[in-house]
């Protein structure tokens, strides 16, 4: 196995059709067998959040950045961030989100999340964040435990559409 330490890069409007694919396929590998999960509500929430025309406008907006992570010649995951958006249950006066942090399954462990989540942290910082926060499935108790380790803590509670379903996100937060 090849345990090449993923390079991170700011992704740009060339960047739409990858960003795309990765994202459906990853998050339809981490979500799709759950149970919880319609496979029509799957579908309609992918065709919205991965489509070409979605991620560009994402891509344009300029409090959005979306980091690729690469293995070799590879995309293995990314990150979407987004600077000033806040829930109320977030704290502090300059909110950065984490909005996804994603690697294909073949990924994960591999170190992808680790380095995608080290540089979200570097740009806080540089921007001068006092707060991150982000929002994870109720059921996905392996991302929650990988932003613990990260030093984020549930803080609330929101509405995550999936198609027809309304599911439950917890709220993490972390200061800084």
């Amino acid at each position: 196995m090849n345990l090449e330490t993923p390079k991170i890069r700011r992704a740009d409007a060339r960047d739409v059709q990858v960003l795309s694919v990765v994202g459906r396929r990853s998050f339809d590998e981490a979500f799709s067998d759950h149970p919880a999960n319609h496979p029509d509500d799957m579908r309609a929430y992918m065709d919205e959040a991965f489509a070409e025309a979605t991620i560009a406008a994402e891509i344009a907006n300029a409090q959005t950045i979306f980091l690729i992570a690469e293995t070799g010649n590879e995309a293995a995951g990314y990150l979407k961030m987004k600077f000033d958006a806040r829930e109320p249950c977030v704290s502090g006066e300059r909110p950065l989100e984490l909005c996804r942090l994603y690697a294909l399954d073949k990924f994960i462990g591999r170190g992808v999340g680790r380095a995608l989540m080290l540089e979200f942290l570097k740009i806080a910082a540089e921007t001068n964040r006092d707060t991150l926060w982000l929002g994870v499935w109720e059921f996905n108790y392996r991302a929650q435990a990988f932003y613990r380790k990260f030093g984020f803590e549930k803080c609330g509670e929101h509405v995550f559409q999936l198609g027809s379903d309304p599911q439950t996100d917890w709220i993490f937060e972390k200061r800084i």
